[in-house]
């Protein structure tokens, strides 16, 4: 149920609201809006509940909430959330682009990485400390000397630190160095990680697995914000089709379809969707045309040396040229970049 508050209602009389709700043994989920405050009341459905919250004089009214997900549902938050850690913006007509190596490699490559594309214009830095591999023979990633790393980078240029986090008794680890925690395709119906990285506080980047249906997609968001955290950003990187000639299948009519049913922000990763660097740039330039909220993308300053997926990583020219098209895209639509 969606409990409404009256325009004009106390901060104590919402948290005095969330109490009475909790109280109940339903789990209360404060959303501030720009004219209202509502209360998202999530758990098992009892008789009576909705006649006695609506009695109190605060209460405007009490809707029940039809989207099996209840948080991410824009029927709980009709506003768009927008998402700002350090200089990365997503949301709200503004478009974040977060870029770098697919793994970090060494000192040298990371921060030369860091310094290329936040002159490009990036506003995030994403590199794998922790890299999951088909191949248990694949580089694995340097761990937490990569994280390291990546901290370092950050203290030189700024740039928001976006990593995934593979495992819950790494999440403390990875979010005393991250900036935004990212889980990875192969896990997002990992439930006990997604808890963890929730209870965290600091914003989450969950990516779509590769054979996941959008309503599990946003089922796996609410696992992260049933434990509090509002802050989750939903990361389109394709899906596992019968076609071949991409690496996987990019679905851009994920973008339209999302932004009609939830508020979260709304990232593409072309990169992973395509799997062909020369596929990247049109489908950034396609990506920000159907109103994506922003951009990952793989870009490494030696891609033919790169110790993981090469093949589909940008060189800083070729980013920089397609931060140039996604710009005149972007501005002709309204949005900011």
């Amino acid at each position: 149920m969606i409990v409404v508050m009256k325009k004009g209602a106390t901060e104590e009389s919402v948290q005095r609201m969330a109490q009475r709700v909790e109280e109940m043994g339903l789990k209360a989920h404060v959303i501030y809006g720009t004219e209202r405050t509502v209360i998202a009341a999530v758990g098992e459905k009892r008789n009576g509940e909705r006649e006695t919250l609506e009695s109190y004089d605060d209460v405007e009214k009490v809707v029940p909430i039809l989207a099996p997900y209840k948080v991410a549902s824009r029927e709980t938050k009709p506003d768009p959330t927008i998402i700002r850690v350090r200089d990365l913006v997503m949301g709200g007509g503004t478009i974040g682009v977060i870029a770098g190596p697919c793994s970090v490699e060494s000192e040298d490559q990371i921060m030369q990485s860091a310094r290329q594309v936040k002159a490009a214009g990036a506003t995030g830095l994403r590199g794998g400390a922790f890299k999951p591999r088909t191949s248990p023979y694949s580089f694995q990633g340097l761990k937490e000397e990569g994280l390291k790393l990546l901290a370092a980078a950050r203290e030189e240029t700024g740039l928001a630190v976006v990593t995934e986090v593979m495992t819950p008794h790494l999440v403390e680890l990875v979010a005393q160095y991250a900036d935004v925690l990212q889980i990875g395709a192969r896990n997002m119906q990992n439930y006990h990680l997604l808890q963890a990285v929730g209870e965290t506080r600091k914003p989450v980047l969950l990516k779509r697995g590769p054979s996941a249906t959008m309503e599990e997609f946003l089922l796996a968001a609410e696992y992260v914000l049933d434990q509090g955290n509002q802050e989750v950003i939903l990361c389109e990187r394709g899906v596992r089709t019968f076609e071949t000639h991409t690496r996987f299948t990019l679905p851009l009519a994920s973008v339209p379809y999302l932004r009609e049913r939830t508020h979260l922000p709304i990232v593409i990763d072309p990169s992973h969707g395509t799997g062909i660097a020369s596929l990247v740039a049109p489908m950034c330039a396609a990506s920000v045309a159907v109103g994506a909220d922003g951009l990952i993308v793989e870009v490494h300053p030696d891609p033919r040396h790169a110790l993981s997926d090469g093949a589909q990583s940008l060189t800083p020219d070729a980013f920089a040229e397609t931060m140039e098209q996604c710009r005149k895209v972007a501005t002709a639509l309204g949005y900011k970049l």
